[in-house]
């Protein structure tokens, strides 16, 4: 079983920024991938950043291209952490902000989340 928490969340004026952190408790490998998802009211939740991998040749990342060039993810897998670095923020960027984690075992995917931390941006 595994467990996430996320923190960091808050709120902050267009263009500053905020870094959120999620650390897992429970078996999870640098294959499998951990990452950030974000659900604002009214919305579907969405993928904001997806990172797997723990060499440069097998490192997968994805990021939404909302926040591409804005948004880097870090991941730490001795400490079993996802940070999610959120620079220049938008009020758009205002959601609720989900740790996520797939962990794969004898083929058989476990998707996790964590309970979820509010970003609210706001002049």
């Amino acid at each position: 079983q595994v467990q996430l928490v996320e923190s960091g969340g808050g709120s902050v004026q267009p263009g500053e920024h905020l870094r959120l952190s999620c650390a897992a408790t429970g078996s999870i490998r640098s294959t499998d991938t951990m990452g950030w998802y974000r659900q604002a009211p009214g919305t579907e939740r969405e993928l904001v950043a997806t990172r797997s991998g723990a060499t440069r040749s097998t490192t997968n990342i994805t990021y939404a291209d909302s926040v591409k060039g804005r948004f880097t993810i870090h991941r730490d897998h001795a400490a079993k952490t996802v940070d999610l670095q959120m620079n220049s923020l938008k009020n758009e960027d205002t959601a609720v902000y989900y740790c996520y984690a797939r962990v794969v075992v004898h083929g058989e995917a476990n998707d996790y989340w964590g309970q979820g931390t509010q970003v609210t941006v706001s002049a």
